[in-house]
């Protein structure tokens, strides 16, 4: 038995030193490739040109008119009537036109 705990245990340590090392060898890889990329890129780069100022917001949508507002109740009394909307759907988007 302590002939195959002593086994395990090397493994468990050979395992554990290669991954250290592997972590290493890829972390000094990125480092160079990093530096090698950077080297790379040309240093005569002309300035960046200033940038436009963002676009104005989209103005705000005109009032609805009372008209509109009418028409929608209209609309919203037929579904109504057609069993479409229940009362508390009803009364939900009248208030929703209503306070617009």
């Amino acid at each position: 038995m302590p002939g195959l705990l002593r086994g395990v245990a090397r493994t468990a340590v050979v395992a554990g030193t290669a991954t250290a090392v592997s972590n290493r060898v890829s972390r000094r890889q990125a480092g160079r490739w990093s530096q090698q990329a950077e080297q790379q890129q040309p240093y005569t780069e002309a300035p960046a040109a200033p940038q436009a100022p963002p676009p104005p917001a989209p103005a705000a949508p005109a009032a609805v008119g009372m008209d509109d507002k009418i028409g929608q109740l209209k609309e919203l009394s037929e579904l109504k009537a057609q069993g479409i909307l229940t009362e508390e759907e009803f009364a939900a988007q009248k208030a929703r036109i209503l306070n617009s």
